[in-house]
């Protein structure tokens, strides 16, 4: 479970509110610089809000790009995403609930299919609950964030910003997939003839 059903209702009643689910405008150009180095042409935007992350990209990067959603507080893209090649979740993380928090980072592994640009705000949020909590659920430093992250994915990039941080993400290739790969090299290469790297 990613999301209990009393929380989705809140989520869905909060996304009515046009200020909210807005973050990804601030880090589109942040987003745009990974898409354009990597030439990307497809991406999951995880935890999606308004959806104004793909409009902001669509003039920040030079060539068509297809942009996916998934935001389980927002009916039209609360469906289970399929896995993409680059996947961006920007200020999300900390909005999920704590005891969801690990299974909300293994969807992330299961849809992120080679890089992740994730942003987490550290602090408080300015907006609360209709139960009286924080609408940031977790409030914590990256010292804390970062374990858990690697625990499912090989840090690229770490950087710092106002109120959190943001980190470029790979997948990680497990050791069987790695075992699975020198197999494969080694019997090529016996099969050439050539020497296994």
């Amino acid at each position: 479970m990613l999301i209990t059903a009393a929380y989705r209702e809140m989520q869905e009643t909060l996304h009515q509110n046009p200020d909210y689910g807005v973050a990804s405008v601030h880090y589109a150009p942040r987003v745009a610089e990974t898409v354009r180095s990597q030439r990307i042409r497809e991406l999951l935007d995880y935890g999606a809000g308004k959806g104004r992350l793909g409009e902001e990209l669509e003039w920040l990067v030079p060539w068509p790009l297809q942009v996916h959603r998934y935001d389980p507080g927002v009916p039209a893209w609360s469906a289970p995403p399929a896995p993409c090649g680059f996947v961006a979740c920007i200020d999300v993380l900390e909005h999920i609930e704590p005891e969801l928090l690990d299974n909300v980072l293994d969807d992330l592994k299961r849809v992120t299919l080679a890089t992740g640009l994730f942003t987490v705000h550290t602090g408080p949020a300015a907006k609360i609950l209709s139960d009286g909590r924080n609408a940031h659920l977790i409030q914590q430093p990256p010292r804390w964030w970062l374990p858990r992250i690697l625990e499912r994915f090989d840090l690229l990039q770490f950087s710092t910003v106002p109120y959190g941080f943001i980190v470029l993400v790979r997948c990680q290739i497990d050791q069987a997939a790695g075992a699975a790969l020198a197999s494969s090299s080694a019997a090529t290469a016996s099969s050439t003839g050539r020497q296994a790297p």
